[in-house]
Parts: C-alpha cells; sequence; structure tokens
C-alpha cells in the first residue's frame, strides 16, 4: 500500500510538472484551453494571495493575469536594500501624479510594481499590521464584524511566517512572539545587526519622556510609542507575494497558469449570461499593445490590480460615474459614481536636526555585497531605520476644537517617524483629511490614468503635521539626546510664521507610498462605494475586487500586511461561495 501511494505520488508530480504554465505573453497563450473557473486579473499583493489560494483547491482551474515580467531570479527584487534600483525601471509602472497645488504645484512619483507580486517585490518592506481600531471601524463600516480585528486575526497568523533576523542573533526583547505566525507563507523579520547608540538612546528617553514608551510590538493592534521595525524579509532576502506564494511548488500546480506581460484593458460582461451585469470576461492585449483577446470565467473574474489600476480598468469599462465616462466617449455600463474616488495616501514633512559625528561604522558596497552572497547577512539585508515612533495627538489639542478627528480610535496613532540618525527624517501623518482621484485621460486603455493624490487640500492635514512636528521635536529635546542631538533645524512651527512654515512643509512633503480607497468596500446596501462587504463589485454579478483600493480608508499602517490579511480572508470568502 505504501509502494502504491509512493507511485500515485511520483506520477502526480510528473504530471503536475509536465502541466505546469507559466507563459511569458499573450501569443503563448493557447487559443483552446480549459476552461477557467477564476481569472485573477492582476499579480500584484493580492493577486498573488487569491490566485495561490483558490489553486490549493484542485477543483478549480485558476488563471492569473499580470502586466509585468517575472520576478524569480531578479537580483535587485531579492536583495533588501537594493530596492531603490528599481527606480524607473521596467518593474515599475512609472506614474506621475497631476500638479499638486497642496504641494505648490510639484509633480511627484507614484511607485507601483509592475512586476509579479506588485508592490511587495519593489517596496521598503515595512511589516506594520494597524491599529484594533482601524480593522474594527471596516467592521462597521461594511456591516460585517468578519472584517474586525478579533475576526481577522487566523488570517493575521495565517500569512505570517515569522523567522529570525538574518545572521541569527536573538532578538529577545524586541518582539512579542504572542502575536506572531510562524507556519504562514510570509517572511517576517527584526534587523540583522544589534542596538545602534541612537536605539540605546531612545529607550533611555522612555525613562525621562512618559509620553514615548518603548512598547514590545508594534503589530499587537496598539502601536502607539517606540518599536522596533519589522520588514517583510527572511534569510536575508525580500519575502514578497510572488515568492511568499507563487514559488515552485505553487507553480507546478496543473490547475494554475500564470500568464505574464500581458496587459488588462477592460472587464466585460457576458452577452450570453441570463444574468444583469454579469462581468465574467477579461480582455487582455500584450503589455505593449496589440491583438487583443477575451477569455471567460466559468465562476469569477477577481480584479486585483492595485489601488491605481482597479479603478482605471474599471472606468475603461464603463463602470464608474455615467457623466464623466460620456466625457472621454466610453458608453457607461454601470454607473457607480464612487469608481476612482477617495484616494487617500500619507503625507510626511521633512524635518532635520543637527547632530554630533556619527559613530555608527559603515560596511563599504563591495563588503556588504559579499557578506550578502557569503552567507545572507550585513547591511543589505536591511532597508533603513531600526525603529519607529507612533504618537497621537492630544486629545485636547486646539486642532479638535476646529476639526474632527479622522482616525479611527484611541488605538490609532496620528504620526510615525522612522527613527535613524534624525539629521533628515519625516514625520508622515497617518490620518489625512484630504482625497484625491483616480480618472482616465481617454477611452484608449493604454494611456496613464491621471492620479491627483490631492495632497494636503484639506486644512486639518498642514494644522496636524505642524503638531507632529512638535512632538518629535519634543522627542528629540531630553537629557538622552545630550552629546548626540545639538539643535533642530525646523521647519520649526514655534519660531516661524504660519505662511513660512506652510511654505517649507508643501514645498518638500513627499508620500509614504500608501495609495489606497479608489473602490471602497461599503455596506451591502449603501448607495456609496464599489464593493460590498464580501467584495462583490456593487450593481454586477460574476466579479469581486480584491487589493487596497477597497480599504475605505488609510489605515494608520504601512499598507502591504492589512493587504495579506484582507486577501487571505477574501479568499475563504470566494470558496466557501463555490
Amino acid at each position: 500500500m505504501k509502494r502504491l501511494d509512493y507511485v500515485i505520488t511520483f506520477l502526480w508530480c510528473v504530471i503536475a510538472r509536465a502541466q505546469a504554465k507559466v507563459y511569458q505573453s499573450i501569443e503563448e497563450l493557447p487559443v483552446t484551453t480549459k476552461p477557467f473557473d477564476f481569472i485573477v486579473a492582476g499579480g500584484g499583493t493580492a493577486g498573488s494571495v487569491i490566485a495561490s489560494r483558490l489553486s490549493e483547491n484542485r477543483r478549480f482551474n485558476v488563471l492569473l493575469v499580470e502586466a509585468g515580467s517575472d520576478n524569480s531570479g531578479v537580483l535587485e527584487l531579492i536583495i533588501p536594500a537594493w530596492d531603490v534600483r528599481m527606480n524607473h525601471t521596467k518593474y515599475e509602472w512609472n506614474y506621475m501624479s497631476t500638479p499638486q497645488s497642496g504641494l505648490n504645484g510639484r509633480i511627484l512619483r507614484v511607485p507601483r510594481g509592475h512586476v509579479l507580486g506588485g508592490s511587495s517585490s519593489i517596496n521598503a518592506m515595512v511589516y506594520t499590521r494597524g491599529s484594533a481600531d482601524d480593522y474594527d471601524n471596516w467592521g462597521r463600516v461594511t456591516g460585517d464584524p468578519g472584517w474586525s480585528w478579533k475576526a481577522l486575526w487566523p488570517y493575521v497568523k495565517r500569512h505570517e511566517k515569522w523567522v529570525q533576523p538574518a545572521g541569527g542573533r536573538d532578538p529577545s526583547g524586541q518582539f512579542d512572539p504572542r502575536v506572531h505566525g510562524y507556519r504562514g507563507k510570509v517572511s517576517v523579520s527584526l534587523p540583522w545587526n544589534d542596538p545602534t547608540d541612537h536605539d540605546n538612546r531612545t529607550a533611555k528617553n522612555t525613562e525621562l519622556q512618559k509620553d514615548f514608551p518603548v512598547i514590545l510590538d508594534q503589530n499587537a493592534g496598539r502601536p502607539i510609542g517606540i518599536t522596533w521595525k519589522q520588514s517583510t524579509i527572511g534569510n536575508g532576502e525580500r519575502s514578497s507575494a510572488a515568492t511568499a506564494y507563487l514559488g515552485p511548488d505553487v507553480r507546478e500546480r496543473p490547475n494554475l497558469t500564470i500568464l505574464l506581460n500581458t496587459y488588462i484593458t477592460r472587464v466585460l460582461p457576458v452577452n450570453a449570461s441570463s444574468r444583469l451585469n454579469d462581468f465574467r470576461s477579461i480582455e487582455i492585449a500584450p503589455r505593449r499593445g496589440g491583438p487583443t483577446r477575451i477569455l471567460t470565467a466559468l465562476k469569477e473574474i477577481i480584479l486585483s490590480g492595485g489601488a491605481i489600476g482597479t479603478p482605471q480598468i474599471l472606468l475603461n469599462s464603463g463602470i464608474g460615474n455615467k457623466t464623466e465616462l460620456e466625457g472621454v466617449g466610453i458608453p457607461p455600463l454601470l454607473n457607480l459614481p464612487d469608481v476612482g474616488q477617495g484616494l487617500t495616501e500619507h503625507v510626511a514633512a521633512n524635518v532635520a536636526w543637527t547632530v554630533a559625528g556619527s559613530t555608527i561604522p559603515t560596511i563599504d558596497d563591495a563588503t556588504a555585497f559579499a557578506m550578502w552572497q557569503e552567507n545572507r547577512t550585513g547591511p543589505l539585508t536591511e532597508k533603513f531605520t531600526h525603529q519607529l515612533l507612533w504618537s497621537r495627538i492630544r486629545p485636547d489639542s486646539p486642532i479638535f476644537k476646529e476639526f474632527e478627528d479622522p482616525s479611527t480610535g484611541p488605538t490609532s496613532p496620528h504620526i510615525e517617524m522612522p527613527l535613524d540618525s534624525a539629521q533628515s527624517g519625516f514625520v508622515c501623518l497617518l490620518t489625512p483629511h484630504s482625497r484625491g482621484s483616480v480618472k482616465i485621460r481617454s477611452k484608449n486603455p493604454f494611456d496613464d490614468p491621471i492620479i491627483d493624490l490631492n495632497l494636503l487640500s484639506h486644512p486639518f492635514d498642514i494644522a496636524a503635521i505642524k503638531e507632529s512636528v512638535r512632538i518629535v521635536k519634543k522627542f528629540y529635546s531630553s537629557a538622552a539626546w545630550d552629546g548626540f542631538i545639538t539643535g533642530f533645524r525646523g521647519p520649526d512651527p514655534d519660531e516661524l510664521s504660519n505662511e513660512d512654515f506652510e511654505k517649507i512643509v508643501r514645498d518638500n512633503a513627499v508620500t509614504f507610498l500608501h495609495p489606497v480607497g479608489t473602490a471602497s468596500m461599503s455596506s451591502k446596501n449603501s448607495k456609496r462605494g464599489v464593493v460590498d462587504h464580501e467584495l462583490k463589485l456593487k450593481g454586477a454579478t460574476g466579479i469581486r475586487i480584491v487589493d487596497a483600493s477597497v480599504f475605505p480608508y488609510v489605515l494608520t499602517a504601512h499598507t502591504q500586511a492589512a493587504v495579506y490579511i484582507l486577501a487571505e480572508r477574501a479568499s475563504d470568502i470566494i470558496q466557501d461561495a463555490w
């Protein structure tokens, strides 16, 4: 019997390898192919999770379509510190924003991953889940308690694989082992090297300033204080959605097909369907243009184009604001005015101090690369800082007499600041009131979308940044920083006029690259939003959206962890429906 089991297992592996399908272009995809139960439109962070989880069920035949190329074997996508080498390359969409009136007319880059794994393949790998209040409010907004913090906890554990730092140092006291998963897909770890002088002074500062406690773990649901930064890095390598969910073993599944370098132009209704607005078809084309093909899913399309790509595809499909669609010559099929609206992004102001000479030893590039090649250790195994500061604006601040607090509750920080040398840093507003949009400029689906981040357009945001600067200025004011910090270079809201302070902030502000909210979820009966609590496109059948576009607001976190959590639950919702 055991021999028979071995033979069956061996034969299945041979068949799987023979049927494993990763096509590099639309031309390679056979014209006659077995129908797909599910078509996942977009191979980014969420799409990779969905395709992997659905294809675990051998009853489902799954197609994953990605506009970019394969991630496999690309050194720049493997070495954590080399993410900057992807700037302006084929691994990015190379989007630009519109001129930002709130930034005195400046135009910003909007980096998005154009490769299998999406932005998880090019991002800074910071792993922060957000606050319990963030998710509990998801439950309230959608009318579905399944989106609340406690209900989502199994999906937190399911996607994460906590591992030792590169090099194997002991990280005890820098994280809470009770709040992590150890059998999941995405590797998460702490920095490779021991605490620096700055890190030790932060601990001393906690004794002197009770407003800035060191907390054990930022991912326990109450991220307010000083925390050690966790990153999606394992064994000194980037752990992306592609490496974690679409590794060699997954690619060998006979019921999973991956189609690369293929552009999704539209989702389409199935003409022969008896159901109203049955959007189970997609139109695809070669990445740089050419003849199109239409593929139809037997069960569902899962649109995972991301916060920029998803609304662009919907609008090109005639799904959006009826009047605006007619204005660019696209016949409206489904009037959903919120498509492309509600874009929310973290905005950050540059702040700087004068510091004494650095005592941190530096490792030259050649030595660093040699260390990484030899044993996956060294500075190339991490990205910038060791610690993060999270804080809330005091509830008695005058700002809340004028503006409503946009945070989701007392566990949600208003600001974040990566702590490094303090010579130059960014304090980030995590709870902006400003909202932007994604629109299309023509009926040509290959035209880049119009991305208006609309940063600092709401007066709360500039007022909150002013309070944020005061908070971080206070942080660096105690005796713990004697001999390290020698002065504050600003911009100082207590020394500058309002006009001068605002000009400096607007001239130098950046984003933390966390756009969300352009196809937001809401309760089933709400007239607002784009998808319901089960991520189904409102007013349609046969299609769901699973990516950061469905977030009703930006969380008080770097967004990749929340996307993994969202996608893991979505995969269960989809499978339970079939």
